[in-house]
């Protein structure tokens, strides 16, 4: 099992707070983080906002200050192809993370929600509770279907 727990952990680079700045429409992103953040929304004064912060927790910290003018359903269907789409622009923006990727081989990708409160971030992720995960774990489930695609395109 691969765990998305922080940045400075062993696998900490799939996690979107990771120090890995993203191109997209001509403008540069910290972290995918920022990109995915950047992409709920069209008022282009709450998008530079956005994009102009230094660190991803402030990005995100912005877009929860502006959730009234998303144009996006959190969680729902376009949110997950918006996280689909900067996951893959960080593994074709750095290839070095292909290799990291696919050395992952079978093993199930989770984010790990356990230490936050209330348990929060279980559509992203899951928490350990009684012995077992528990949450929808998308984050996961994304990076894992970019491997299995990754895997198809090398394998040829």
């Amino acid at each position: 099992m691969i765990l998305i727990s922080s940045v400075k952990a062993e696998n900490g680079w799939l996690g979107n707070m990771s120090p890995f700045p993203i191109e997209h429409e001509d403008k540069t992103f910290r972290t995918t983080e920022a990109l995915f953040q950047y992409l709920r929304f069209t008022d282009d004064s709450i998008i530079e906002e956005i994009r102009s912060r230094k660190s991803p927790m402030s990005a995100k910290m912005a877009t929860k200050k502006n959730r009234s003018q998303m144009i996006i359903e959190p969680m729902g269907e376009k949110d997950l192809d918006n996280m689909r789409c900067v996951l893959r622009l960080k593994i074709e923006q750095h290839p070095e993370l292909i290799g990291e990727l696919l050395a992952t081989g079978q093993e199930e990708i989770i984010e790990d929600c356990t230490k936050r409160p209330h348990g929060s971030g279980k559509f992203w992720g899951a928490a350990f509770k009684d012995s077992k995960w528990i949450g929808e774990n998308w984050l996961g489930f994304l990076w894992m279907e970019i491997r299995e695609e990754l895997r198809g395109v090398c394998l040829k």
